[in-house]
């Protein structure tokens, strides 16, 4: 009896200094995952992966890239909202994911991207580009819209999904230039991109960095940019026209930009780290060059705190682009 006694004394004494070691472990000390909310071939997934390569030497972990699509996103960033709070699982996600989604989804939606998610930083930002099938008869913006006015809803159009940067976009345009064009959502930017390789749709307007080996192959033709001026960093989009010059006086100006972000009650130590790191791969020459040929411009916010004022903005921006396609999906 007295010896058992000594044995759980002898535990429980033990205890309170085994505890603060485990506490005390350096984040990171194992693999991290970042989880790509859409199908693999897409922007996102191309940034992921890229993004996921170039922390692993500054982290000193694997950094692997797990693709969970569906939903317009929200199957992959409803899993993150829901993963334990130690930094080991973030998420890439997008503008559609954390600002227009819940308006999409008004019932359905499990997560409150806002108050679930919390904020690491912005890594690119960029536009979305028109393109049609090479095979197209259409040499110009100007093509495109005679031929979609003259057959009202005859031509189609492949986008990541309901409700993302891409279908906002064709909504926005199809308002500005008065035509109409079939919307046509995939699971993610890459199967739209096969369909629009193979012709069974006409045209895709989506993130430059998943268009462009497309463009530059001649399977696709690029009429149109959606922001408001041209973009001058991609030397073979010099010539492509932005609404400034097809649409005066819409104010279209259609940026899109990919962020990472953890679960909400991440400690704010892990935070810190999973933001220094991320940003020393971004402000790189060698991310810089690698993105830019594709389309998309590295970003970032000096801290966690002014990425969440910048989505507290994007979501009421998002708000009213939303209302006014009138999509939803509920």
């Amino acid at each position: 009896m007295n010896i058992r006694r000594r044995v759980l004394l002898g535990a429980a004494a033990a205890s309170p200094l085994a505890l603060p070691a485990l506490a005390q472990a350096p984040f990171p000390s194992r693999s991290l995952r970042v989880v790509v909310p859409y199908a693999p071939g897409g922007a996102v997934d191309i940034t992921g992966r890229l993004l996921a390569e170039k922390l692993q030497p500054v982290l000193g972990q694997t950094v692997v890239v797990d693709n969970r699509g569906g939903a317009g996103g929200n199957i992959g960033a409803d899993y993150v909202a829901k993963a334990e709070k130690d930094g080991y699982t973030v998420l890439l996600t997008s503008v559609s994911i954390m600002a227009a989604n819940k308006y999409l989804y008004r019932r359905s939606m499990q997560f409150e991207p806002l108050k679930d998610l919390t904020p690491v930083t912005r890594v690119t930002t960029g536009t979305v580009l028109l393109v049609v099938n090479a095979q197209r008869p259409w040499r110009n913006f100007a093509d495109l819209v005679a031929a979609a006015k003259k057959d009202p809803g005859k031509i189609t159009m492949g986008s990541s999904g309901t409700g993302t940067v891409s279908h906002i976009t064709l909504s926005t345009v199809c308002r500005a230039a008065g035509i109409d064009i079939t919307h046509v959502p995939y699971r993610g930017g890459g199967p739209a991109i096969t369909d629009l390789v193979s012709g069974n749709i006409d045209m895709m307007f989506d993130v430059i960095p998943a268009l462009m080996p497309h463009v530059r192959e001649g399977r696709f033709r690029a009429l149109a940019v959606g922001s408001a001026d041209r973009v001058a960093y991609v030397p073979e989009l010099k010539d492509v026209p932005g609404m400034k010059e097809l649409l005066p006086n819409s104010g279209i100006d259609m940026q899109s930009w990919y962020a990472v972000n953890a679960p909400a009650g991440t400690p704010q130590p892990v935070l810190d780290k999973l933001h220094s790191s991320i940003l020393q791969v971004v402000k790189g020459p060698e991310f810089k060059a690698r993105m830019e040929p594709l389309g998309f411009t590295p970003i970032w916010d000096e801290t966690p705190a002014a990425y969440g004022a910048y989505l507290q903005q994007q979501d009421q921006l998002w708000k009213r682009l939303v209302e006014e396609s009138g999509a939803t999906l509920d």
